[in-house]
Parts: structure tokens; sequence; C-alpha cells
């Protein structure tokens, strides 16, 4: 496929942190395309199957969790990317790791050990996904890191936009391989965060309902899935409910990734470079005005319903608590932590702290609930709502 202009393109890539003079070659690989495979293959990736995405450890099958979140992210990025002539691997790699920074019991979790770092410059999941990726999953026997490509970091770093104010973690790593903190990063890493978007504003509909924590003549009622929903009971009318409510997700996605596309082809228009895009002062992938302010007000319907539901912050309450009973145990006793993170645990402050937060941090749920229960003899009760 050939690249557009604006894209970025991997044969002209800033290389990587850590120069690779004795590189085994494995297959015709572009450097993005590596950047995916080292991501899909590291630790860090597999333990999404078992990390919160809207409901702490599930008992349902069929509830979404941060790998299969990941998973439809990617996909949705790659269609956009396709579409748009950029570069469908980095674009893949940087939805795919977007939310390995997440902690145990998501958000949740991030609050317990940004609290618990307080003194020692808090915690940040998007800062932690740069730190798993560059120093703590270490696989290679000539570096730390999976040591991705820059234009892969730059754009886990600032998918959301410039970073005026990087936390400890972020700073460090951008001290040691400058990430252009204050510029928008590529059109890639846009596209993968509005997928992100795109994503959970929908696939949460669908968890929400199967849990009943979304009433659904309420939802149905909403501007945001109103025509959408009046479409589908135009095209199927009979059809089970269920499926109509497949249905409806999916025309949610499309009506979603289109205006996006028509939006973003008309920002796009005098762009000619990958460098006018970081130069450009705005982000070019964009939804349009309306859809922007739908989105915007649909978001805010789901955090009062579902994000916000009374049992979730019950449960969040319990999650918190539980990981900061984690970080207590293990500061006081770190023998109590595996040996490996004992071996390697700093004795001066603020390292010896955060040595223990990334510990925890890289826990899935269910690990951390293992060894709440190994440590206090209990199993923390009400940690799952569905």
């Amino acid at each position: 496929m050939n690249l557009a202009p604006y894209a970025s393109d991997p044969a002209h890539s800033r290389g990587r942190e850590f120069a690779m003079e004795n590189a085994v070659a494995r297959g015709p690989r572009s450097a993005y395309q590596r950047d995916r495979d080292r991501i899909i293959h590291s630790i860090a990736f597999r333990r999404l199957r078992y990390k919160t995405q809207v409901f702490v450890a599930p008992d349902g099958d069929h509830y979404r969790v941060r790998l299969t979140h990941s998973l439809e992210v990617a996909q949705i990025a790659r269609v956009i990317a396709r579409i748009l002539g950029l570069d469908e691997d980095l674009t893949e790699a940087l939805a795919l790791a977007h939310d390995i920074g997440h902690p145990p019991f998501g958000h949740a979790g991030e609050e317990a050990l940004d609290a618990a770092l307080h003194k020692a410059g808090g915690f940040d999941h998007n800062a932690h996904c740069l730190r798993t990726l560059m120093r703590l999953d270490s696989p290679y026997c000539e570096h730390d890191g999976l040591n991705l490509t820059w234009e892969t970091l730059e754009g886990l770093a600032k998918h959301n936009g410039p970073v005026a104010q990087p936390n400890w973690a972020l700073a460090e790593l951008d001290a040691a391989y400058g990430l252009e903190l204050h510029t928008h990063a590529s059109l890639e890493a846009q596209v993968a965060a509005l997928s992100d978007d795109i994503a959970y504003d929908n696939h949460d509909i669908d968890d929400g309902l199967r849990a009943g924590f979304l009433d659904l003549d309420e939802l149905l009622a909403h501007p945001f899935v109103a025509s959408q929903w009046a479409e589908v009971e135009r095209r199927y009318p009979g059809v089970p409910r269920d499926r109509q409510l497949a249905e409806l997700i999916r025309s949610q996605i499309g009506v979603m990734v289109n205006d996006l596309l028509g939006q973003t082809k008309e920002n796009l228009v005098s762009v000619g470079s990958a460098q006018e895009v970081r130069a450009a002062g705005r982000p070019l992938v964009a939804f349009s005005p309306e859809m922007a302010e739908a989105e915007r007000i649909f978001k805010r319907f789901m955090y009062d319903k579902l994000y916000y539901h009374p049992e979730q912050l019950e449960t969040a309450r319990r999650a918190r608590a539980v990981l900061a009973e984690l970080y207590s145990a293990y500061s006081q006793e770190p023998v109590l932590m595996e040996e490996s993170w004992i071996d390697t645990l700093p004795r001066q402050e603020p390292e010896r702290s955060r040595h223990i937060a990334d510990y925890i941090a890289g826990m899935t749920d269910r690990f951390a609930i293992s060894c709440h229960e190994m440590i206090f003899g209990r199993t923390p009760e009400g940690l799952s709502n569905v």
C-alpha cells in the first residue's frame, strides 16, 4: 500500500533508543511491524486478559477486559488508517499498547497507587505504559524494555495531545530519549486515540446493558442513539431485541467512523508531511463539531448511569482498599513480593516506593486478589458486581 505524504513512513523512522547493530533478521518486517509484534509477544500485553475494563474481575465470560477492548480498538483504528493512507502497523501497535500501563482494577487501582505514591511523585497509567515498555518488560539480552521505535513511544506518550507537565515517570523517560512532548503526535497516534473513544463509547453500552446497569428505554431515548435505533427498528422489525441491540452498536460505530473520516480528510487537505502534522498546533484527526458535541454529551450520560453507578462506586472503593493494603504490606515486609522483585528492591527513596508500585501495577485483577488473600487470610468481598 502506498502511504499518504502525511503518514509515518517506517523507512524514515527516527530509530530506537538502543542501537541494534547485532540484530538478527527474523523475517522481512518493517520497523513498525516489529514494534507491533514485540507488543503482542510481551508479558505486559498478555496480562491485559485479566485486567478491568469497566467491571472489576467479572464472573461472566462475555464482559470485556483490557485485552478484548484493545483488540477492538486496533480493529477500528486499522480501518481508519487504511482509508486515510496511514501506516497501519504503527496504528495497530499504538492501539494494542495504549492500555498496558493500567494497574489492576482499572481507574480505581490507579487512584490507589497515586495516593500511595503521593510522596514519591504519584502514579499515572499513561506514563506507566511507557515505563513498562521502555524499562520493566525486558525480554532481550541487549537492553532494557522492548526498545520500540521513537514513533511508537512518542505516540503512546502523547496520543491525547502534548504533555505540558509530565509526571516523574514520563519526565525520566523523556530525558533519556526525548519524545518532543510539547508537540502533537503522529496521525497514527491520533487515530488510535479516537478509535479508543469509538470503541468504549459503544461497546460499554453492550456491557452496561448485560450487567443491568443501563436502563434500556432511557438509553434508546438518548439523542446520541435514538436516530440509529429508529433505523434499526425500521430495517429489522420483529427481530429479537438482543440482535437489534448488536446492530445498533455496529451502526453507531459506523456513523462515528464515517464522521471522523469526513472531518479528518477536510483537515488534511493542505497538510503535506508528518512533520506538518506535529507542527499543526491542533489535532487533525477529529470528529465534526456536531459529532464531538453529541459524543461529549453521551459520555456524560454514560458516566452518570454506568461508570458512576452506586454499585460501581462501591466496588471501586473496595478495589482501592485492596491495593492500598497490598502496598502497605509490601512496604512493611518486602519479602512478601516475588523473589526477583525483592532482589532488585532499591534501598533509597523514592525509588523504593516506586519499585513496590511497579510490582503491584503489573498484577492482574485476579493475582492482586490472590495476593491479598495470601497475606491477609481472606478474599476481598464485593470485588465483582457482575
